[in-house]
């Protein structure tokens, strides 16, 4: 009895683990082989969008460096295309003139000065203090050749001064460029260094866009940039600079952007572009790679 009883046992163990074992392989069979595609290596270009200000590369100013002289010409105006040297504007030259004249009078008379004290002092030089000139009346001869030398050589100098004078009455264009802004006025008095013009340089703008800080470890001179122009259609650019701070207001930092030399929009538009961003390379990994595994 007890060993029918010990073979239905063993019987039932093993019939048991046989649906179990048939179970797990059905489950092994049925479970799907999942395959994972991984990309090789890819550098594609990643971009950020950007806002600001279309502005001037360079502004130059245009001052008076004479004071007190009344403007007699204007010669351009706002929107004026100017060259390096071209004359601006002219000041009243009559009082500069009178100025120069006088002092022209002082170096002749400097010179008729002079011309005198190098004849007594050759006439001093010939003879020897025992004749017929003292040796402090030699000494006297000597010294004032020296001082009607310098003399001279100070009316020189300040009739330079006055040439030069004479020379700030006409106000030229300190660089080729685009006049955007006038201040000089027909009949206006002016002061030394007051603003007269201001000028952008060569004509050249740039596209000052604002980004956030956070962008900053990716974006370096020379990447590409696509602004959408005024007009709707895209301009090519390339980062010139990168600010060395950061707005404490906006938490953004300005990125400054190169056009090309032959483009000149209008300065002063809100433009937005897309600025290209450094791609770091992604890890080599097998093209492809299947496994398999239960549900």
């Amino acid at each position: 009895m007890r060993k029918s009883l010990g073979t239905v046992a063993a019987a039932c163990i093993a019939a048991t683990l046989l649906f179990l074992l048939r179970n797990a392989m059905l489950e092994q069979v049925a479970a799907p082989a999942l395959t994972v595609s991984l990309s090789a290596q890819r550098d594609g270009p990643e971009t950020i969008p950007a806002g600001g200000w279309l502005k001037p590369w360079q502004e130059a100013i245009v001052a008076s460096e004479a004071s007190g002289l009344r403007i007699t010409d204007v010669l351009v105006d706002v929107g004026s295309v100017v060259t390096k040297g071209q004359t601006l504007v002219r000041l009243s030259q009559k009082s500069v003139l009178a100025d120069m004249r006088k002092q022209e009078a002082a170096v002749a008379a400097a010179k008729a000065n002079l011309s005198k004290a190098k004849l007594n002092a050759d006439r001093a030089r010939q003879f020897s203090p025992a004749g017929d000139l003292t040796a402090e009346k030699i000494a006297e001869y000597l010294a004032d050749e020296r001082a009607a030398e310098a003399s001279l050589a100070s009316e020189d100098a300040a009739l330079d001064s006055e040439k030069i004078k004479l020379a700030q009455t006409t106000i030229t264009a300190v660089d080729d460029g685009l006049i955007i802004s006038r201040s000089a006025e027909l009949g206006a008095v002016v002061s030394a260094g007051a603003e007269l013009f201001r000028l952008a340089r060569q004509q050249r703008v740039e596209w000052q866009a604002e980004v956030q800080a956070h962008y900053l470890p990716r974006i370096a001179e020379g990447l590409s940039v696509e602004i959408n122009g005024p007009d709707d259609r895209p301009i090519q650019g390339k980062v010139r600079l990168v600010a060395p701070s950061v707005s404490t207001d906006t938490s953004r930092v300005i990125v400054y952007v190169a056009l090309p030399a032959d483009l000149r929009p209008r300065t002063g538009l809100y433009v937005t572009g897309n600025i290209e961003l450094k791609t770091a390379p992604a890890l080599p990994l097998p093209a492809s790679r299947s496994c398999s595994g239960t549900g």
